[in-house]
This record gives C-alpha cells, structure tokens and sequence, in this order.
C-alpha cells in the first residue's frame, strides 16, 4: 500500500511593518503560545498576557500587529499547538519563519493633539456623515451615563459605567468593550491631552481585567493613545470637509468583525453627540 505524506514546506517570510511594542514583546516574551489563528491572522500570548498578532497586509497596521509582506494563509501552516520560538530577527511559528530585521517601525498613535485643536469641525464633519445608530443591547442608561460622564471628564462615573460594560457581549472582543475603545479615541480628541490622558488610562485599567485577552489588548492600547490603521485614516479624513473620503474610511471600520467596528463606531460618535449637547448649553448659559 502507498502512502501519501501530507507536510508543508517551511515558508519563510518578510515582515513589512510593526508597532514598537512588537519590538518589546519579541525582546522580553520567553512563555509563548498560540491564542488564535485565522486565515489572515494570528495573535500570540506571552507569560504577562500580552498580545501580539502577525497578520497580513489586508489587515495591516495596529498597535500590536506584525505585519507581514506576503499574503500567507496562516490556518494552512499553523495551529494551537504550534511551536513558537524567537532568535535574533526572526519569530519562528510552526512551519513559519519571519524575518524581523527589515520592517518598518509604524507609529500607533495618532496625533491627538492636531485632532483636538480640530475637534469641532471634526464634530461638523460626523453631523454630516450619514452615521446609522447602531443598537448595542444593553441598557440606554449604561451607554448614555458613560457617554455624558466622558464628554465632561468626569473619571468617578466613567469609571462605574465601564466596570458594568466592559465584557459584556459575546466574542473575542464583546460589544462592550468595542464600545468602550471608540469612546475613548472620542476622548482623546475632545479634551486636552493631559485630561484625555488620565481619563483613557483609568479607564482602560479598569476594564482590561474583565475581558478576554485580546479584548483588553485593544482597551488598554486606546488607553495609551494607540489605534489601528483604519482609525487613522478615519480621523484623517474627518479633518477635511470631503464626505466621501470619510464615508469610505467609516465603512473600512464598520466592516470589521460582525459588530465590532459598528459598536466601536457607535461608542465614538455617542461621545461627541454628548459633547456637541454640552456645549450648546455652555453657549446657552
């Protein structure tokens, strides 16, 4: 009887780009492990819980994202129990070798500080936008407290609606927590850095431990003022007053996921329709 030996030949590839926390993760990570593979992606997990995902260019940059140059599908060579291991410039997963030595640093933060001194044509550009609302099913209570405490920079509320939101929801990254990031990139761009600053952090602290890992990857980045790609060129086109451009980066946003781009939207959009409300009864007082 014959045989047909099913193998794959290791495939080796280039990194394009990565976040400097890839950099730290790859230089202090000695307990690694597999957390998800998808064709397009797959995220790793450290001994202290941090993440990092290699994915391809159709997904791109992120705060904690590899990017690789070639278009590989990653369910085809690697699996949970894959073998993970780093030497200098390279990432060896499963039958994957990455060279590292190449790519090339990409920033995650935006700059907030050029949004903010924007915001408020930032806030004429979204009344124009045709913005579905997108219903997250949880009390309107929860959602409009920590939308009206955020747009005033109340931290003490904020922080009492975020540990009742933050988990909720189904998915590696529930619609809570979605939510919860476009708040707070709203945050970062209506308030002063050194206000968003301690707001974002305090908030993301609080929810990361209750939420699933990849989820608080994305929380707590937001915290410190990281998004991914889409968000930026989101918030680029919202500084110009071209509503096609910023109609087809919303729907770059809300195509990922099922709802996560719509419920991180829907929290962003919610904070300044809050902020808009507050200041039309500062102009009125």
């Amino acid at each position: 009887m014959g045989y047909i030996l099913d193998y794959k030949l290791m495939q080796f590839l280039n990194a394009l780009s990565l976040a400097p926390d890839v950099n730290d993760w790859l230089a202090n990570s000695f307990h690694l492990r597999i957390l998800h593979v998808f064709d397009h992606a797959c995220n790793l997990i450290n001994e202290r819980r941090e993440i990092l995902s290699i994915v391809t260019p159709q997904i791109g940059n992120g705060p904690f994202n590899l990017v690789v140059k070639d278009d590989v599908l990653f369910s085809d060579y690697l699996h949970a129990q894959s073998p993970i291991s780093i030497r200098a410039n390279q990432l060896y997963v499963g039958d994957l070798t990455i060279n590292t030595d190449s790519a090339k640093l990409w920033s995650p933060y935006p700059n907030w500080e050029r949004l903010h001194a924007k915001r408020d044509v930032i806030l004429n550009q979204l009344t124009s936008l045709p913005i579905t609302a997108y219903q997250i099913l949880f009390p309107n209570s929860l959602i409009s407290n920590l939308s009206l405490a955020l747009a005033n920079a109340n931290l003490s509320p904020s922080l009492s609606a975020v540990q009742k939101l933050a988990g909720l929801g189904q998915g590696l990254t529930p619609a809570g927590d979605d939510f919860i990031m476009g708040a707070l990139y709203a945050a970062w761009i209506i308030h002063p850095h050194e206000v968003a600053s301690i707001l974002a952090k305090e908030i993301a602290r609080a929810a990361a431990p209750l939420t699933t890992s990849l989820s608080a990857a994305w929380l707590r980045s937001a915290g410190n003022g990281e998004a991914g790609v889409l968000w930026h060129e989101f918030f680029a086109t919202l500084l110009h007053m071209n509503i096609l451009r910023a109609q087809a980066a919303m729907d770059k946003i809300l195509a990922i996921g099922e709802t996560s781009g719509a419920d991180a939207l829907s929290g962003f959009t919610d904070i300044f329709s809050s902020y808009a409300e507050r200041e039309i009864k500062l102009c009125h007082s």
